[in-house]
């Protein structure tokens, strides 16, 4: 097989499936993915702040960015001390940052409209 061939899989995320194409050999790296993206949405559902799946989808990708981010920042400390990077991520949201995330939600609704729709 060519290394541009790529593999459909079918996906679950907060119960609604996708179809979703990756390169041969990326299976287990995007079901990782998925399983993130997952996890982070339905932690902010079952917070119940937030209904739309939208608006949940794009506050779990800015969490999962900045922990990205978080992660990038720490990775040159860690690699200078020659410590490893712990494979289990801390919660991105802790209850003193709750004031900050509920005015994350509340700039989004205005952002967002009536219609719910980004673009």
């Amino acid at each position: 097989m060519s290394p541009t061939q790529t593999k459909q899989l079918e996906v679950q995320i907060m119960g609604q499936s996708y179809l979703l194409s990756c390169p041969e050999g990326g299976e287990s790296a995007l079901l990782d993915a998925v399983e993130r993206v997952d996890t982070a949405m339905c932690r902010i559902r079952d917070a119940g702040k937030v209904r739309a799946r939208d608006r949940i989808a794009v506050l779990a990708s800015l969490n999962l960015a900045f922990e990205l981010a978080q992660k990038e920042r720490e990775l040159p400390a860690t690699a200078e001390a020659g410590a490893r990077v712990p494979d289990s991520a801390p919660a991105l949201v802790d209850p003193s940052d709750q004031v900050h995330l509920d005015d994350l939600i509340h700039r989004l609704d205005q952002v967002l409209g009536e219609d719910g729709q980004l673009l």
